[in-house]
């Protein structure tokens, strides 16, 4: 790639990762598909936030030629703003790294944002995989898209507004997409600027939570760690090891070091 600063960026892709191996490359075939479909003008930027992993997650990165930022806090707002703090571009982005983005995603963010009446806004998602628990689940979400016109999939921002809101807040362990869209979202209606999704170029999600946990465990593990949370447990071990921790292919579980995170227990 030239050098960046030599050229007008005008995505900065931000990918947080801890120990992503496994999906990581095929995230990352999918964001070279959408570059060379992408028709507008100035370069991507593909930035991967390695959040202390342990395993060949960089080199992964590097067999793309992604830029490699290493974030020591082993929080997931703190990877998305360590990956952010490398970000040049015009429009900063992110998405998770067990994802697969549409080859239109960069077209169609950018005609969104070139109306110049956004602050930022996302794609939206479509599962992996179906079935009657993950239909039940993604049922329960859609009213709340709708209600808060708040989404997920590739998350971008206008530059000046992540860096005005200071990024995303790195007390929380989780739901720290839906702060940030909040955050962004005030500093854009005094600016006559909305968030919202943008249609035709869904982000498709894993579904490796559901694997893990079961297809139907959003209606009894997440009750309970969405009580804790608005009572303000933001430490909440459940939700550590929600969020945290994963089974590796093999069934071994995955215990990371938090060498900057508060005991969860606390």
């Amino acid at each position: 790639m030239v050098g960046l600063e030599y050229t007008m960026v005008r995505f900065s892709l931000v990918i947080p990762a801890y120990n992503e191996e496994r999906l990581l490359g095929r995230l990352l075939a999918s964001v070279t598909a959408a570059q060379v479909a992408y028709y507008g003008e100035g370069e991507i930027q593909v930035i991967v936030a390695d959040n202390m992993s342990t395993d060949c997650t960089t080199k992964v990165a590097a067999e793309f030629d992604c830029q490699v930022v290493e974030v020591k806090k082993r929080v997931i707002a703190a990877a998305r703003n360590g990956g952010a703090s490398a970000a040049s571009g015009d429009i900063v982005c992110f998405v998770d790294a067990d994802s697969v983005i549409h080859p239109q995603t960069f077209n169609v963010i950018d005609a969104a944002m070139s109306k110049k009446n956004l602050a930022g806004g996302a794609t939206g998602v479509v599962f992996e995989r179906w079935s009657p628990g993950i239909v039940a689940t993604y049922m329960c979400f859609v009213p709340l898209v709708w209600l808060l016109r708040i989404d997920t999939g590739v998350v971008f921002f206008d530059a000046r507004a992540f860096s005005d809101v200071e990024g995303y807040p790195e007390d929380m362990m989780f739901a720290e997409d839906v702060a940030m869209m909040l955050r962004v979202r005030r500093w854009g209606k005094s600016r006559g600027r909305a968030v919202r999704q943008v249609r035709g170029a869904k982000t498709v999600t894993s579904t490796r939570k559901f694997d893990q946990y079961g297809d139907w465990h959003y209606f009894s593990h997440m009750t309970g760690i969405a009580w804790r949370y608005l009572r303000g447990l933001k430490k909440d071990p459940l939700a550590y090891q929600y969020w945290y921790q994963r089974k590796s292919p093999s069934g071994k579980e995955d215990k990371p070091t938090a060498p900057n995170v508060e005991n969860p227990s606390d």
